[in-house]
């Protein structure tokens, strides 16, 4: 019954991922639920085979979820 209930609960969707080196360059993508542990991994909006081995463009980047759900409050009020 529960891999029953499990084909109708909600998942979290997968979010992208690259990994940077120290001096900012792509040096990887990963595309996952949950933020990958270890390493210099920034959330992207999309994953572009282009960025691997350059410079990240700053439009790429997604602010963190924590710093997002914060600014809403701010701006609620």
């Amino acid at each position: 019954m529960s891999f029953f209930r499990s084909l109708f609960s909600a998942r979290p969707a997968p979010r992208h991922f690259a990994r940077l080196d120290e001096s900012g360059i792509c040096r990887a993508f990963k595309h996952c639920s949950h933020a990958p542990q270890g390493g210099e991994w920034v959330e992207v909006n999309e994953q572009r085979l282009v960025w691997l081995g350059q410079p990240l463009p700053a439009s790429a980047r997604i602010t963190p979820r924590a710093a997002r759900s914060a600014l809403r409050l701010l701006l609620a009020a």
